[in-house]
């Protein structure tokens, strides 16, 4: 069982984790940093690998599209086999397929293996999520919980910042097929894992009173569409997948947009992105201090609600030092709202089905997000603005509705993570 925070208050925060809680934070911040790379190269280099391939772009979004398809698929095996079996080997597992899968697609000889290669690490990307975020939040006190998924889930930020200064700094020298091959080394990182991780102390006494009291949960992505658990799932996906389509709104095609309908060099594309990418990491550890203090709700809210009036300074200027700024900007509010994806999600779920339930509801926000491409570059080949009004109209929908998800979700600020089963109990 999780200790409370209440049993160490005059211990300063940082203080109160043991050192296994640290390495399991960190191990998850690893896989989750890593995993963003390798993701985020690809938004990067799409026109380039229309052009060597010879195929349109919308073909290219495709491959983009199916990535995200596929990660539901890896986000409920890896949360199944995570409720099963412990955190720490499906987050290997995942870290080593989402590598091994970006190293090949950089060495394909046809669009459609590259097409293959990169579906597949939608998969191992998927799973890397569940199993991750489980380990880090159960391990994790909950005085610090909300800051501390901030800095969690804020660190793909880092992983895109790393990405856009791969993209501004080699691109010109290794090409897109370099900096895919690059995407091998988050491999290096599962030794380190297999070495010195332990699973969370509450999941492993779950486990035990499953076993003990002959309640063992098989069928974890059943039990949340029970009828006692369904308003709370409902609220979960709706929330999750209008944060997806900002997300891919905002960061997904501006890399295109400035290619494209800016006609902007490989470096003066990948300052704003790795700028904003930078500050929302920052900005994501800021809401995790205030989810901790108002509530995890509203260090969502209050940030969406901020980034709709800063969306269409970057998006209809002609300046590109204004659009450049308010796109860094924009990493302070519309970036950093997902910050509290894995405490929230986590502490919405009980422990039997915790990896299951939130690799499922976050990871089906993907399959709506794998629309956002393709549609977006869509409609903006009739739109003399080309990307501009789209982005507009997708970004400022799907924040409206993240905002009223989320006024209708519950709030868990300072919940204590229990091993006692909850679902099985029924």
């Amino acid at each position: 069982m999780a200790v409370s925070a209440t049993a160490t208050h005059d211990l300063p925060w940082w203080k109160e984790p043991t050192k296994d809680q640290w390495l399991a934070w960190v191990a998850a911040w690893l896989g989750w940093t890593l995993d963003a790379f390798d993701f985020t190269i690809f938004l990067l280099i799409m026109v380039p690998i229309a052009e060597g391939f010879g195929v349109p772009l919308v073909a290219v979004t495709a491959v983009f599209t199916v990535t995200l398809w596929l990660r539901l698929v890896g986000a409920v095996g890896s949360g199944w086999l995570a409720d099963r079996i412990g955190r720490k080997k499906p987050l290997m597992i995942s870290i080593l397929w989402y590598s091994i899968a970006n190293f090949a697609a950089g060495l394909a000889p046809s669009f459609w293996l590259l097409f293959l290669f990169r579906a597949l690490l939608g998969i191992g990307m998927g799973a890397e999520w569940p199993a991750g975020a489980a380990l880090a939040m159960e391990s994790w006190p909950a005085r610090s919980r909300g800051f501390m998924s901030g800095v969690l889930q804020g660190s793909w930020s880092l992983g895109f910042l790393l990405s856009s200064l791969a993209y501004g700094l080699l691109y010109d020298k290794i090409g897109w097929r370099g900096l895919l091959i690059m995407g091998v080394l988050p491999a290096l990182a599962v030794v380190w894992i297999r070495t010195y991780i332990k699973e969370p102390a509450v999941w492993v006494e779950n486990r035990r009173l499953q076993r003990e009291q002959k309640k063992e949960t098989r069928a974890p992505l059943l039990d949340i569409f029970r009828l006692k658990a369904l308003p709370n799932t409902i609220t979960a996906c709706l929330w999750m997948a209008s944060g997806f389509i900002v997300y891919y709104s905002v960061y997904g095609m501006f890399a295109t947009h400035l290619q494209k309908d800016l006609h902007l060099s490989a470096a003066e594309t990948a300052m704003p992105i790795a700028l904003a990418n930078l500050v929302a990491f920052f900005a994501s550890g800021f809401w995790g201090f205030v989810a901790d203090i108002l509530g995890r709700r509203w260090a969502m809210i209050i940030p969406a609600a901020i980034g709709l009036f800063i969306t269409p300074l970057y998006l209809f200027s002609d300046s590109y030092a204004i659009t450049a700024g308010a796109f860094i900007l924009q990493g302070m509010f519309l970036g950093a709202i997902y910050g509290q994806n894995p405490s929230y999600l986590s502490e919405r779920f009980p422990t039997e089905v915790r990896a299951t339930a939130s690799g499922f509801c976050y990871h089906q926000g993907a399959i709506w997000a794998g629309f956002t491409a393709p549609v977006l570059a869509w409609l903006a080949a009739g739109q003399p603005l080309g990307f501009a009004v789209p982005m507009m109209i997708s970004t400022t929908g799907a924040a409206i509705v993240f905002v009223i998800a989320l006024l209708i979700g519950p709030e868990t600020k300072g919940m204590v993570l229990v091993a006692q089963l909850a679902e099985a109990d029924d």
